[in-house]
């Protein structure tokens, strides 16, 4: 591979990957109800209105669940795929990869979310508590409900809190463990989006 098709594979995975980040950010933000009224939440809903509103006037949501910005997702993850593994010398993908190979990029970039999201949580409760930041106001919203299943398990040891480490655990399984061998088994491994 050139330096050329290097840099054309760089740029579609790093553009497709933050545009990716962007829609999932809605579409758990949505899902956890967090304020809409948020400055953030306010600039996500901007930037994912022009490619969401026309898709939703054809995709319902089902129970709450925004599926529009799912199968969204999964077109962007399917179209980056298809770039990538043309621009490296390969011919179309697979049509009947398109799906698992969307599942497999949504759920390894929503693990990164949490991941990530996990890290400046912790930091931020050491650092600023009771900030009002409108992010750290946002990542509580998004972090405290993947929290509480682990909460009702392995309650606080009075100020210690053991759950943050459990979620880690379990996001480092799929993150090292699951979404590579599920990756492997289809082939795709190289032409997932994510950082």
């Amino acid at each position: 591979m050139n330096t050329l098709q290097e840099i054309l594979i760089y740029l579609i995975r790093t553009l497709g990957s933050l545009y990716m980040l962007i829609i999932l950010l809605r579409f758990l933000l949505q899902l956890v109800r967090a304020d809409f009224y948020n400055p953030i939440s306010q600039g996500i809903s901007k930037a994912t209105n022009p490619l969401l509103l026309p898709l939703r006037r054809v995709i319902p949501g089902v129970y709450g669940v925004d599926m529009a910005s799912l199968v969204l997702a999964l077109l962007l993850q399917w179209i980056a795929g298809q770039l990538i593994y043309l621009v490296a010398g390969g011919g179309l993908l697979n049509p009947l990869l398109v799906l698992p190979m969307g599942v497999i990029g949504i759920l390894k970039m929503l693990v990164q979310i949490y991941f990530v999201g996990m890290l400046i949580y912790i930091i931020a409760s050491w650092v600023a508590p009771f900030s009002h930041n409108p992010a750290l106001m946002l990542l509580r919203q998004l972090i405290e409900p993947v929290m509480a299943p682990i909460r009702k398990i392995i309650p606080p040891l009075g100020p210690i809190d053991l759950s943050p480490i459990f979620l880690f655990l379990i996001l480092n399984l799929f993150n090292q463990f699951l979404i590579p061998a599920l990756a492997q088994s289809l082939g795709v491994r190289h032409i997932l989006l994510g950082f």
